[in-house]
């Protein structure tokens, strides 16, 4: 299979969320058919629904072989052996893995949708992707990222770079 660019959200509230990132982009390297080739700088989000406890993002680029669906049922190992369990929807966890995009292809099923269909609107998907891909064109908008995310009003209680806690 002809090799394509994905890009991935990846996520962690629970635990030591640094080193749960660190672990997934070296896991995501490893695997066969997949090469990182960028990984964003590490952003600290405000949660969506239920949880109180702030995100760590990072945005990862890969180079892979693998289909849509292979990505899918790999993130959710990755996802599973970091200790995520089925909980309710955007409850805390200890790690959380999205399809953003897989090259110029379009999916919908029950289970993914690539393009993400939210990418456009989430700055904490955007911030970290304008590190790695800021002309990437979210569920082929017009709109880059980077000119996505500069229409937002700035509010770093939502989104600020991550400097280890401090």
């Amino acid at each position: 299979m002809k090799s394509r660019r994905a890009l991935l959200l990846l996520g962690a509230n629970l635990g030591d969320r640094a080193a749960s990132l660190r672990r997934a982009v070296a896991e995501l390297d490893a695997l066969e058919g997949c090469r990182v080739r960028k990984i964003s700088r590490l952003y600290e989000t405000a949660p969506v629904g239920p949880s109180d406890k702030p995100y760590l993002n990072q945005a990862v680029e890969l180079e892979t072989t693998r289909s849509a669906m292979g990505l899918l049922i790999e993130a959710k190992r990755l996802e599973a052996a970091a200790g995520r369990r089925p909980s309710i929807r955007w409850d805390a966890r200890a790690l959380d893995i999205d399809l953003l995009a897989l090259g110029s292809e379009r999916l919908r099923t029950p289970w993914l949708a690539v393009p993400h269909p939210a990418t456009a609107g989430r700055a904490f998907a955007l911030a970290p992707l304008r590190d790695i891909a800021p002309s990437f064109r979210p569920d082929g908008r017009r709109q880059t990222v980077r000119a996505l995310l500069a229409a937002m009003k700035p509010d770093s209680r939502i989104v600020k770079l991550w400097r280890d806690g401090r």
